[in-house]
């Protein structure tokens, strides 16, 4: 059995079954008994949660300015980056000995390579998005630069996106394909048996005709390739590739890496909903300071790496939701914890949810939070694969690693709640027993003291997050800026609403065996 392409607890059978089925409930329990404890608690004891209240706002606090400080330190380094030449920086290069070892032999090899060996794959999932979203992305990259000998671009059709579908991507490769090297067209089929209908089955089906007709066919070194997967609406900056190619050839260790980008939500910021923008921009920011933190980063939705990875993991699973994040902990139990995400603090731009309308908007970004979320399922995969290849395993790595998987998914469920909701339940539920108490008094006191404190953080969000617009279209006023500026105002809510609850909610479905399927977010402009 490959345990390393599981997806779910029902691909199992006996005692695998049930392992993985305990470790799929572990995270919903964990974060509903801290909820339910607190809530019995408040009624008796709720002396006892006041303090734990307490304690925690200023954990808060604290976290806010340790995050805070390191989204400053990010943000500077992504600026930095951003004005560095580096066309000229690479093409400066010398030759370059990589190391890499084999994962058969565990023998060292080395790979001698110039920065103009290396060839991008770049591939794009199409689901049903327009001509206009589709072209846009693959414009930017031949505006990149980069040499177009060393350039191939493939659009994955989904079959049941129909024939209109196949004609969009046919379009662009009629209007573009002159700037790569190869530009493929493939068509994933619907309904195969054993796969899950999202982003990770149609890249692999992608990968996998890419590597049988073309690189073993031409004899392409696996070495020399690295391949980008990006969501469909992402649109590369000038200098993407010429820095991402720098990295390659500068780090140490470089094909047990994948790279990460951070994600800036511009395309159609100025026209998206208000409450959207937030939680996209939060989402950046969540990005920016994981860059920072790199024994906490794990790839996200578009990122690189090398090809030859790729290969060795057996290409993306088909049978899960959250396949950018899992591609990640596929290599990383694949080496055995001998693998980590190299940030590149460079961006890329994709859109913020939009549709028609409102109300239609907050649904689809409720959707897309909840599919985030679903990125727990990486929680029982990482604790099963740890089990079954511990002897394996680098201990420090693999401990340290679900560590910050519990914690990080435990605290986006119930943070917001505890401060928001919860902390608010001695006094409602406590009764007289706490409320004829000093410290019923001094406990809202002291909460909207520190929360004041740690709004802060709201403002630092707002001043960073105006800074980084894009330039405002000539149709909006000075007007629209306050808007961008005051719309943060809205943030406290919008953690809740399009955090800790879609994320809760997808730790029960887990919890219970109610699996999620792809939601496909809809591209408007």
């Amino acid at each position: 059995m490959d345990y390393l392409k599981i997806g779910k607890a029902t691909e199992l059978l006996g005692k695998d079954y049930k392992l993985y089925r305990v470790l799929e409930i572990l995270p919903g329990f964990l974060s509903w008994s801290t909820i339910l404890l607190l809530l019995i608690f408040s009624y008796f004891y709720p002396v006892v949660v006041a303090f734990f209240i307490i304690a925690f706002d200023v954990y808060w606090l604290l976290l806010v300015f340790y995050l805070g400080i390191h989204l400053l330190s990010s943000y500077r380094k992504t600026k930095k980056n951003m004005k560095i030449d580096w066309r000229n920086k690479l093409y400066s290069l010398d030759s370059k000995i990589l190391k890499r070892t084999d994962l058969v032999s565990g023998k060292d090899i080395k790979i001698k390579i110039k920065w103009d060996d290396v060839i991008h794959l770049i591939i794009f999932p199409i689901a049903c998005e327009s001509l206009e979203v589709i072209s846009q992305s693959v414009k930017a990259i031949t505006e990149t630069g980069y040499l177009e000998k060393n350039m191939i671009l493939v659009l994955s059709v989904e079959e049941r996106g129909g024939s209109e579908l196949k004609a969009r991507a046919e379009a662009a490769k009629k209007e573009f394909a002159k700037f790569f090297r190869n530009f493929i067209v493939t068509t994933h089929p619907d309904g195969l048996v054993g796969e899950l209908k999202g982003k990770g089955a149609n890249q692999s089906w992608a990968a996998k005709i890419v590597e049988d007709n073309l690189i073993d066919k031409n004899g392409l070194d696996y070495d020399k390739i690295l391949v980008s997967v990006f969501d469909i609406d992402t649109v590369v900056y000038p200098d993407y590739f010429h820095c991402l190619t720098y990295k390659f050839l500068t780090v140490k260790n470089p094909y047990r890496a994948s790279y990460q980008p951070i994600p800036l939500y511009h395309n159609n910021v100025w026209q998206a909903s208000f409450f959207a923008r937030v939680a996209a921009s939060s989402n950046t920011f969540w990005q920016m300071m994981q860059q920072i933190r790199q024994e906490k980063l794990a790839t996200y939705s578009s990122h690189s790496m090398t090809w030859r990875a790729l290969v060795e993991a057996g290409f993306w699973g088909k049978t899960m939701v959250s396949e950018d994040s899992r591609i990640f902990w596929h290599c990383f139990c694949n080496y055995n914890g001998d693998y980590r995400v190299e940030p590149l603090y460079y961006p890329v731009s994709m859109d913020v949810t939009m549709d028609d309308t409102v109300w239609q908007t907050a649904k689809n970004l409720y959707k897309q939070q909840r599919r985030w979320g679903w990125g727990v399922e990486n929680i029982p995969y990482l604790l099963f694969n740890g089990i079954k290849r511990w002897p394996k395993f680098k201990k420090g790595k693999l401990i340290n690693r679900i560590f910050v998987q519990l914690y990080g998914f435990h605290s986006w469920a119930t943070n917001a709640l505890i401060i928001g909701f919860i902390g608010w339940m001695p006094m409602f539920l406590g009764g007289d027993r706490f409320n004829a108490t000093v410290l019923s008094t001094n406990l809202p006191v002291v909460t909207r003291a520190l929360m004041t404190l740690a709004m802060l953080g709201l403002v630092l969000s707002a001043i960073l997050s105006t800074i980084l617009l894009p330039k405002k279209p000539k149709k909006y006023g000075f007007f629209k800026y306050a808007i961008m500026f005051l719309q943060w105002l809205v943030l406290p809510f919008s953690i809740v609403i399009f955090g800790a609850i879609p994320g809760l909610d997808a730790q029960t479905r887990l919890m219970f065996g109610k699996y999620l399927g792809f939601f496909i977010t809809p591209k408007s402009r």
